[in-house]
């Protein structure tokens, strides 16, 4: 039998691996999400340039093979500065999707579980939430906070708590109503004991997979308010803050401003893209 299972796990690993081998998208996406992740976590592997100490010679030099992505005003290395601040934004990205996790699955399984007037009060603010654009919700919460990355991840968490509450909400309204919950009930468990061992297993599926969709909207999110002026001051490099500093130089050194945005995007679609990917696996 030990000998049988082996074998199977084998069988699986292969049709999996085939399964990615034909999928080059899903394969570059986690390649350049992995090469991100080594960006914050060890940065001088892929540069030798400070981000913060720069060369008026070399200002505004264009990309070339001693600068990939060319220089700023001051002549800093942009793609040295790209990759320090991986280590911001996706630091604020991760902690803003741990906080929505969190809290929204908390909201949406008390709202589901409670039922009645808990459920209708909860889904009211919920619903006033929704109704409020979750960028700018974020903005409002920074004002009031104050500027700062910790303060953004803060912010982007709250404007997407609700979208989870509802996922959750809705998968354990699911899963209450299935048989073997009332089973449950029937053979003595407790209420507290049906939503840990049977409704909180099952529905979270859903919103792991919300989750893990949320990661690249959350470093969108986090950029764009880094570029609005909310975000780390300068010269602390960030994604959104890198794109703003070039703005006002796009007519005449282009780079300064577009090639940070374009590494932007593409984790932004990478991210996207592995997400896809394992909703569709979720949904099978």
């Amino acid at each position: 039998m030990t000998v049988a299972l082996a074998t199977n796990g084998r069988l699986g690993a292969i049709q999996r691996f085939g399964e990615l081998a034909r999928q080059p998208a899903l394969v570059a996406s986690w390649i350049i999400v992995l090469v991100v992740i080594g960006w914050a976590v060890v940065p001088g592997l892929f540069t030798s340039y400070s981000p913060y100490d720069g060369d008026p010679v070399a200002s505004f030099a264009p990309p070339s093979a001693e600068h990939w992505f060319g220089t700023d005003r001051l002549g800093r290395d942009l793609f040295a500065r790209s990759v320090y601040g991986a280590h911001t934004t996706l630091t604020a990205t991760l902690l803003a999707v741990l906080i929505a996790f969190g809290v929204g699955t908390a909201v949406g399984l008390v709202a589901g579980f409670a039922r009645g007037g808990v459920d209708t009060a909860i889904m009211r603010v919920i619903d006033v939430f929704l109704a409020i654009p979750s960028l700018l919700l974020a903005m409002v919460v920074v004002s009031v906070l104050g500027y700062s990355t910790q303060n953004i991840a803060l912010a982007v968490g709250i404007s997407s708590i609700a979208s989870f509450a509802r996922v959750m909400r809705a998968q354990v309204l699911a899963v209450v109503s299935q048989d073997y919950v009332k089973a449950a009930y029937g053979l003595g468990v407790g209420r507290l004991g049906v939503m840990l061992r049977h409704v909180v297993p099952n529905a979270l599926s859903s919103v792991i997979a919300l989750a893990a969709l949320e990661v690249g909207t959350a470093v969108l999110a986090v950029a764009s308010l880094g570029f609005l002026g909310y975000g780390a001051p300068p010269p602390q490099p960030e994604w959104g803050l890198l794109v703003a500093e070039g703005r006002d130089y796009v007519a005449v050194h282009p780079w300064a401003s577009i090639l940070p945005g374009v590494a932007l995007a593409i984790v932004v679609i990478a991210t996207h893209r592995i997400s896809t990917s394992y909703r569709k696996e979720h949904r099978r």
